[in-house]
């Protein structure tokens, strides 16, 4: 086959998949990407015949509005290289019959690690020892204070117990966890605790772990009343969405000592992460990097590579949306 005979796949943003794998996607695919164009996006799609004859888009996070979905008659499928739909117009595309293939299971083991990373973190203190460390306060002062606690035993939350949720689970129960969960329903699937109110699961753990998708139910789910319920020796990790939790509120509880510490791989407005957060050493901070591993992109270029050539052959999509998970 040549290469005008491949398959049209259009282009939004950068996703860093393409970047990685480019040749592997240039073998099987013609590439069109909108940000090759000098002009605004909206004009890109009005002017250009290839784009708005494309029925499948590739995208990473960059917004797929209803007004974008509009200028695109013949899309059929958009495919998301990167774990949460929030960026996408989920309910247009609903309406308008277009299939969506999110990241399956491909980043959800690496974002796990890093949930159960950052709480372990943030319990034993292992950034604020290594901090303490290099300082050459072991030395000029003595011990690091006793402040650190463990981990096994303790009362673990999660918030969303989808495909991320559930492989964080998984791990905590090694460790002895007890788990509980909140989502948008009760799963039969498992024997956990359920709570139909994230202020009732934070009242009851001694950790809360954020994994849920970003939507208008979930957005500042996670506000002061819920975090005054974890409590001063209560821990939140988040490793969705920036904004499923109140930031100013939690900056506020943290700086108060009314929660315990937080470990955070999202920011409500990255990459700008508020610099009250440096300081405080009950705090762990990683710049939206769970997924950033070879491994999971090499998992990701392959789901996302056979979503397309699943949809360009009519066959069943490997990871197609069904719903949104809370």
């Amino acid at each position: 086959m040549s290469h005008k005979e491949l398959p049209l796949v259009l282009v939004l943003g950068s996703p860093l998949v393409l970047t990685m794998f480019e040749d592997r996607f240039t073998q099987r695919f013609r590439i069109l990407k909108a940000s090759d164009s000098d002009l605004p996006l909206d004009q890109f799609l009005a002017s250009s015949s290839h784009a708005r004859s494309a029925t499948a888009l590739l995208c990473a996070g960059f917004r797929v509005s209803g007004e974008t979905i509009g200028q695109l008659p013949s899309l059929g499928l958009v495919v998301t290289a990167s774990a949460g739909v929030n960026h996408i117009d989920v309910s247009e595309c609903r309406r308008r019959g277009i299939v969506i293939a999110d990241s399956g299971e491909s980043l959800s083991e690496d974002v796990a690690d890093m949930a159960v990373g950052l709480l372990i973190d943030v319990c034993r203190k292992i950034s604020a020892a290594d901090r303490y460390l290099r300082k050459g306060n072991w030395a000029a002062f003595g011990d690091f204070p006793l402040a650190a606690s463990k981990l096994g035993g303790k009362r673990v939350g999660i918030v969303g117990l989808g495909r991320i949720g559930s492989e964080v689970a998984k791990r905590l129960e090694v460790f002895g966890c007890k788990i509980s969960y909140n989502s948008r329903k009760k799963k039969d699937s498992v024997t956990y605790p359920f709570y139909i109110h994230v202020h009732e699961l934070a009242a009851n753990n001694d950790a809360i772990v954020v994994c849920c998708g970003l939507s208008d139910q979930t957005r500042h789910m996670i506000d002061k009343k819920v975090l005054l319920a974890l409590g001063k020796e209560g821990v939140i990790v988040n490793v969705a969405r920036g904004e499923v939790i109140n930031e100013k509120e939690m900056i506020q509880c943290l700086l108060q000592g009314e929660i315990g510490g937080a470990g955070l791989d999202v920011f409500e407005d990255e990459p700008n992460v508020p610099k009250e957060l440096f300081g405080l050493d009950n705090v762990v901070l990683s710049p939206h990097n769970a997924v950033l591993t070879p491994d999971s992109f090499e998992s990701l270029c392959e789901v996302t590579i056979r979503n397309l050539e699943a949809f360009f052959s009519k066959k069943p999509l490997l990871s197609e949306l069904v719903r949104v998970e809370i």
